[in-house]
């Protein structure tokens, strides 16, 4: 289709009563029948097509996303001067939605690596995970003694083409916290790094005096086999902690670089479904784009993780329609409260969460914004629900509670055994997850040309008309099935994936 053929606007749901800027839209356009725009309209943004009086519902979706403050007449702007959160009833309707979901076979394949215990990698790295802050120069120092120099061309492991790498996974706590949860989330998290299946040997560094001990860790979270442990007094200090975690590294290089890929069923996919610096487009776009690929792994018998809760704020009833049982269901409900309490505690609310960018972009609500980012997930059954950073074991699509903050909520996920992550944006989020590569999604292709280099797939084709929603998220299922096979994405082009982890801190800093 001829993108100038198009209308300037686009119509989710016969119930809305907005449409959405295609474009940007001069004051005194015909959008559609009977209404035309009071000012200009920025691309991403909504248009009233009916007249709403204040406290009226504002429906996009065919779902509510927020309540008029003011009076809002056919053609005017719809942002936040007029529309706000309101609280409104949702029908649970636990299962009512669930049905059988229809497998493909034979089953795509990609090539992975078989470990010893059966599970199926999509990189090969080699990991140095910190018990406390006070350990992270020294894991850095110690990864930094196997890094590629770009500009001279060394290259440490030149010998062992199937390690992709040495990583540090760095983080700002440990020590100076609360017993109890806070300290069982961290040992949690670390844990999920330490045995991730994208790590072919993990040593773990602590200083000796911390908080997180890494004996009591190693024994609570029952990490032995591929992992060495050095405490940096113990060890005699920086210089020999750092000359003992080299001769680790070169110890197993020989072993970690005797793998060989094989082909795999793709229901061997662990993959983390992410957005930030979301547009207005985020829902119309990318996301749908991702929940039909993500359709696609569920029904090659594989997993996809949603997660970020706050960001599901308010559109949780049309995830527990689809849960496979109300246990499910009242799992995820639950978190939600727990999140309403907690916010109310630090004397925020949940509305707070979309950025000044998303507000750029055009989200108004967190209403609005949670029903965009849920699109991720695809329109299969809801299988299970899991506590951050906990290990995902079912198949199918499921949920990880995490913050919206996406570092946080990437590294839960990760953490939880995802092997594969995709990633939307439309104001342009530069990031990455080692040891799982991480797929760029562009949501418009205005940003995509941008950000080319940081971009893996422009879904702005929808807009334009190029690409059906269903053949855009085929074309990122392919990538995936790449990716996972050993091609390279573009922010593992740029190195990104170790500054990015972030376990979810709680309670109080001592």
């Amino acid at each position: 289709m001829d993108a100038r053929t198009l209308p300037p606007v686009i119509r989710l749901s016969p119930e809305d009563g907005v449409v959405i800027a295609r474009i940007a839209i001069p004051e005194g356009t015909t959008v559609t029948e009977g209404v035309t725009t009071n000012r200009r309209i920025p691309p991403g943004h909504k248009i009233a097509t009916r007249a709403h009086t204040p406290g009226e519902a504002i429906r996009r979706y065919g779902q509510i996303i927020g309540f008029a403050t003011e009076a809002i007449a056919p053609g005017d702007w719809v942002h936040v001067h007029n529309c706000a959160m309101g609280d409104f009833a949702k029908d649970y309707a636990w299962g009512v939605d669930a049905k059988p979901t229809p497998m493909i076979t034979p089953a795509a394949t990609f090539m992975g690596i078989r470990r010893v215990d059966g599970r199926v990698a999509t990189r090969n790295y080699i990991g140095v995970v910190t018990s406390v802050n006070c350990s992270a120069h020294v894991a850095d120092l110690i990864a930094d003694a196997f890094k590629r120099n770009p500009f001279t061309g060394q290259d440490p492991l030149a010998e062992f083409p199937n390690v992709d790498g040495v990583v540090a996974l760095t983080h700002k706590t440990g020590c100076g916290m609360t017993m109890g949860e806070p300290l069982r989330l961290l040992r949690r998290t670390l844990a999920g790094f330490a045995r991730h299946v994208n790590f072919s040997h993990v040593i773990a560094i602590g200083l000796g005096c911390e908080v997180n001990q890494l004996g009591p860790m190693l024994e609570e979270q029952k990490l032995s086999g591929r992992l060495r442990n050095m405490d940096i007094q113990e060890m005699g200090g920086t210089r020999k902690t750092v000359e003992a975690g080299i001769a680790f590294v070169k110890e197993v290089l020989k072993e970690a670089n005797d793998v060989a890929r094989v082909p795999v069923p793709a229901s061997e996919l662990i993959v983390a479904l992410q957005c930030g610096g979301s547009d207005g487009y985020s829902g119309i776009t990318a996301n749908p784009a991702l929940g039909a690929a993500s359709d696609l792994v569920v029904r090659h018998g594989g997993t996809v993780i949603l997660s970020e809760t706050p960001e599901t704020y308010g559109a949780e009833h049309l995830l527990t329609r689809r849960a496979v049982s109300r246990e499910v269901g009242e799992k995820l409900v639950a978190k939600m409260r727990w999140w309403e309490d907690y916010t109310a505690r630090e004397g925020a609310e949940m509305n707070a969460n979309p950025s000044p960018g998303n507000k750029a972009g055009g989200l108004t609500t967190i209403l609005e914004k949670s029903l965009g980012a849920m699109a991720k997930g695809g329109t299969t059954n809801l299988t299970a629900v899991y506590d951050y950073a906990e290990p995902v074991t079912a198949k199918g699509f499921t949920f990880m509670d995490t913050p919206g903050y996406d570092p946080v909520g990437a590294t839960g996920q990760v953490a939880g055994g995802a092997n594969l992550l995709c990633f939307t944006t439309g104001r342009g989020s530069v990031f990455g997850m080692k040891p799982t590569p991480s797929i760029k999604l562009a949501t418009n292709g205005a940003m995509y040309e941008r950000m080319a280099d940081d971009m893996d797939v422009n879904c702005g084709t929808i807009l334009t008309g190029e690409e059906s929603v269903a053949a855009c998220g085929e074309r990122i299922f392919q990538l995936m099935l790449r990716v996972a096979s050993g091609e390279k994405t573009k922010s593992e082009g740029y190195d990104f994936g170790s500054s990015e982890f972030a376990p979810w801190t709680l309670g109080a800093t001592m």
